[in-house]
């Protein structure tokens, strides 16, 4: 799992680098966090039945919000409610509680 994160936190910082590098050029660089989707992905990495497949959002949604946030030329789009709260509420939290908690994350 740390490879996992440590790879989604450096595409976030490199998106949003290149959204700020790209502004005044005409591109659109947009960082999509969907959280959890309704796709394969939850039952392959055997996830259904537990928390994710329970909060996970609608596939269709999902690149909906994206596409809408990309064409506004947004860095980073969270889609849902659920989503956005926890990802402020992870500002406010000391690193070290942070890390306890995702290390109990169960996939």
């Amino acid at each position: 799992m740390a490879v996992y994160f440590a790879s989604k936190a450096f595409v976030l910082s490199f998106t949003e680098a290149l959204h700020e590098e790209l502004r005044s050029t005409g591109v659109a660089m947009t960082a999509l966090c969907p959280g959890p989707t309704a796709t394969e992905f939850g039952e392959t990495a055997g996830a259904k039945g537990t928390n994710f497949s329970r909060f996970s959002a609608d596939a269709s949604a999902v690149v909906s919000a994206g596409l809408a946030g990309l064409e506004r030329n947004y860095a980073i789009v969270i889609p849902g409610v659920m989503n956005k709260t926890t990802a402020l509420t992870t500002r406010f939290l000391p690193r070290s509680a942070l890390r306890r908690i995702v290390a109990g994350l169960k996939i």
